[in-house]
């Protein structure tokens, strides 16, 4: 069954933000597998902090994926779903647990701001299309990625 979706943005406007959200998505996922695979791996002197950080980073970013994705559908396509489809759509490079505790926060840090970068596009593309509920999503969603790069710039010693 093919529904008409009347929700006051065409069909253009609706697959357009929708495209944006697919790439937040996708960059969010990479994100929130390399923080969790990280939180994993840390070790060193400061390994309960690091660890507690990631923790609290990771769950905040599994709950917003399951956010994201309902917004892709609620503007009528289809959120993907697999390993390589998020593989094809992210910008974000995988991890290595092998790096020392300081560069996995060093990384996770350029990997939000990253984030950030593509997530800002997003609340542009939407509010250009009037989707104020896509661009509200994706400003909280702003407004974590830069608390979290603060937190692990902060963590490091940078302002």
């Amino acid at each position: 069954m093919t529904a008409t979706i009347h929700t006051g943005l065409t069909k253009a406007e609706r697959g357009d933000v929708a495209e944006e959200l697919t790439k937040v998505l996708a960059d969010s996922f990479a994100v929130y597998l390399k923080t969790h695979g990280y939180h994993w791996n840390v070790r060193g002197p400061e390994f309960f902090s690091f660890h507690n950080l990631l923790e609290q980073q990771y769950t905040d970013m599994w709950n917003a994926l399951d956010d994201i994705a309902e917004r892709i559908r609620a503007l009528g396509v289809l959120a993907p779903q697999s390993y390589s489809a998020f593989g094809n759509l992210t910008s974000i490079k995988d991890g290595d647990p092998e790096k020392e505790a300081t560069d996995m926060l060093k990384e996770l840090m350029q990997d939000h701001e990253t984030l950030i970068a593509t997530t800002r596009k997003a609340v542009d593309i939407a509010s250009d299309a009037g989707d104020e509920a896509s661009a509200d999503l994706m400003t909280q969603r702003l407004a974590a990625h830069e608390k979290f790069a603060w937190m692990l710039r902060s963590t490091l010693g940078g302002r």
